[in-house]
């Protein structure tokens, strides 16, 4: 989510410190030996946290359909000079039907943007999320039940701040698996405030957004697509209720990936039990805004992230960007500076690595990066403060 106020996924070669910006990033997108030497098909995973929500209930779609738009405009050079084959966008504004979902990729993406060769994904999924849905309680304790705090995820009407896989490969629907309304008092040894929350703690759902399990069918293969985009561990007050639910919502990926026992809380929409099936291969990607060692006071949100990479399931190829090393040097944050994927206020917060491509160890990986052009490079004019979005897009290539 954007931080508000701020703007605001076998393994034999691990190939990381993959600096990628500009032209850089272009192999992708059903390519061969992109990434490393060898043979095979090399297929491309992104998350891009887009910034492509908007204030009111419709916005977004009346600016995707102009075709006019300028930040849709630079958010599609983006995706289609770093070209992945498998995209997760965060903070995209659900409209049901998925009209908006089709005028991104019929009025941007499927149009050259600056000389870039477009890009058509036969597949997509998108589905309603927590962010904007009234709770009808006064959850923040202000006197008024109608805020943007009050809803079961911080929106200003439904659907704001959603999500959209793309997808070049075939998304098996019917299995798809939606974790909308999974109740955070369910997970066992929770952080729930309730002393907070009081008598409402009992109505909230875990997921400000939404957890999916998505499965897509690559070579014969079925991969799970994890996505998700917890809230931001910030804006709230000495009850933590924000970095609190950051952790369980970080935590809710790691018990689903880890399965068994562990996962035997988790229940899906439709009513199944239980998480990622055992020796299933999946890459866990999204907007996690957790830093592994820096970002917000100090308290559970504030390295969260960790739960999901100690995991011994999961790669974390640590995708780098020259970008990034250029931009946040020196700023006294712990994590390295190359590892940064997002440019927030300085010095609060400063930049930091919350996006990830997690993929499980039976996926080979060929190669991983971030992109976020240095000064003088290829893109660099796409970078904020002029449009796009204050997230960078995080890929990595998994070789079949």
């Amino acid at each position: 989510m954007l931080l508000r106020g701020l703007r605001i996924l076998l393994v034999a070669t691990v190939v990381m410190g993959a600096a990628v910006a500009g032209a850089n990033a272009a192999p992708g997108f059903g390519s061969s030996g992109s990434g490393s030497s060898g043979g095979g098909s090399v297929v491309r995973v992104a998350t891009y946290n887009a910034s492509l929500n908007r204030p009111v209930a419709g916005q977004l779609l009346s600016d995707l359909q102009s075709g006019a738009n300028a930040q849709a405009k630079a958010v599609a050079e983006i995706i289609q000079r770093n070209r992945p084959d498998i995209l997760l966008l965060n903070e995209f504004d659900f409209v049901a039907g998925g009209a908006a979902v089709r005028a991104f990729s019929d009025r941007y993406l499927k149009v050259g943007q600056r000389g870039q060769p477009s890009i058509d994904y036969p597949y997509s999924f998108t589905a309603p999320v927590n962010t904007g849905v009234p709770t009808g309680r006064d959850l923040n304790k202000d006197g008024s039940t109608a805020g943007p705090d009050d809803a079961y995820g911080f929106g200003a009407f439904p659907g704001q701040y959603g999500m959209v896989v793309y997808s070049r490969f075939p998304i098996d629907t019917a299995h798809v698996r939606t974790f909308q309304k999974l109740l955070w008092r369910d997970q066992p040894g929770n952080l729930l405030p309730r002393d907070f929350y009081g008598a409402n703690a009992d109505i909230l759902r875990l997921s400000s957004k939404s957890h999916w399990d998505i499965p897509i069918t690559v070579g014969g293969r079925t991969i799970h697509l994890l996505a998700s985009h917890p809230t931001p561990p910030s804006f709230d007050g000495p009850e933590d209720r924000n970095g609190r639910r950051n952790h369980d919502e970080v935590r809710l990926s790691a018990d689903y990936i880890a399965g068994g026992a562990r996962a035997s809380y988790i229940v899906d929409d439709a009513g199944r039990r239980g998480g990622l099936p055992p020796g299933s291969a999946f890459v866990m990607v999204g907007d996690q805004n957790s830093d592994p060692d820096d970002g917000g006071a100090p308290g559970p949100g504030v390295g969260a992230i960790n739960q999901v990479l100690s995991l011994p399931r999961v790669t974390d190829t640590r995708p780098t960007s020259r970008g990034a090393a250029a931009d946040s040097a020196g700023d006294g944050h712990r994590t390295p500076a190359e590892l940064r994927t997002a440019d927030f206020s300085k010095p609060d917060p400063g930049n930091l690595r919350v996006d990830y491509v997690l993929p499980s160890r039976s996926l080979p990986v060929a190669g991983a990066g971030v992109f976020w052009p240095a000064p003088g490079e290829s893109g660099r004019d796409l970078m904020p403060p002029t449009v796009s979005s204050d997230h960078r897009l995080v890929w990595v290539d998994l070789r079949f």
